[in-house]
């Protein structure tokens, strides 16, 4: 690859290249971060960087201990705008998506490829095989599973009627995000029930810098106040309702940001 990338920090066993790559995980669910991390801690050249459920803690986790790799569940992501918010944030950053069923679709994944994720493995794929993704990333700056790269191939005109497509699949991402890392993360907040001196605390902000977010915000937004600018945000696909098996609304866990309780 060309260009200068930002020097990393290994604190843990060497892999074959002589360096330890640091993994975070972004997914909802508290059990499969925990196979996560056990696989993590397994894995030769590997080592754990941090845990979160949320799109605000995956913003402020990746701020604050710049990881390596992030692996994202693709239910956390289905408009693919944190995908693109960790890309901006850290060009060094590589990010290995999770597949679920409901996104193994060809304008998931070329809406995830576009908006920055490097990897792209189902969410079923065995720990061995995750691992070595992991590596490739890293090291190609791109890997695809093979069950998954028949959909990453230029599509071809479908002989199914539109009808069925519609039902079968789910519906697109939708467009831009509109708004900056730091003013998304505030809206995930006001979308929580925080007021601006909550939000300043959770995000080392002055309450009047976070007053100033929030008038951004709803100005993107066209929204006459707080709840009218979640209201929009929930329509056009910017913050997300429902993201994990047992459909629990997406909340900041700030557990997951190490020496952050």
């Amino acid at each position: 690859m060309h260009g200068i990338e930002p020097t990393r920090r290994p604190t843990g066993p060497p892999g074959p290249g002589g360096r330890s790559l640091g993994v975070a995980v972004v997914d909802p669910i508290p059990i499969y971060r925990d196979g996560l991390a056990a696989l993590v801690h397994r894995s030769q050249g590997l080592h754990w960087a941090g845990q979160a459920a949320s799109h605000h803690a995956a913003l402020q986790l990746c701020e604050q201990v710049k990881p390596d790799v992030v692996v994202l569940d693709s239910a956390l992501d289905p408009n693919c705008h944190l995908t693109k918010l960790l890309n901006a944030g850290d060009p060094a950053l590589i990010i290995v998506t999770l597949i679920r069923d409901v996104n193994r679709t060809q304008q998931y994944l070329a809406a995830a490829i576009a908006a920055g994720t490097h990897a792209i493995v189902p969410r079923s794929i065995d720990s061995r095989r995750l691992a070595e993704a992991i590596r490739r990333a890293h090291t190609e700056r791109r890997y695809i599973d093979p069950g998954l790269a028949a959909l990453t191939a230029r599509p071809k005109r479908s002989t199914v009627p539109k009808g069925d497509l519609a039902h079968d699949s789910p519906p697109a991402p939708r467009g831009g995000m509109p708004l900056s890392r730091r003013e998304y993360q505030v809206l995930q907040l006001v979308a929580e029930g925080l007021e601006n001196s909550a939000i300043a605390k959770l995000l080392f902000l002055s309450v009047e810098t976070v007053r100033t977010h929030v008038k951004s915000i709803l100005r993107k937004l066209s929204a006459r106040d707080r709840t009218h600018a979640v209201t929009i945000a929930f329509r056009g696909g910017i913050l997300i309702v429902r993201a994990d098996d047992g459909h629990v609304p997406v909340t900041a866990d700030t557990t997951a940001i190490p020496g952050h309780r």
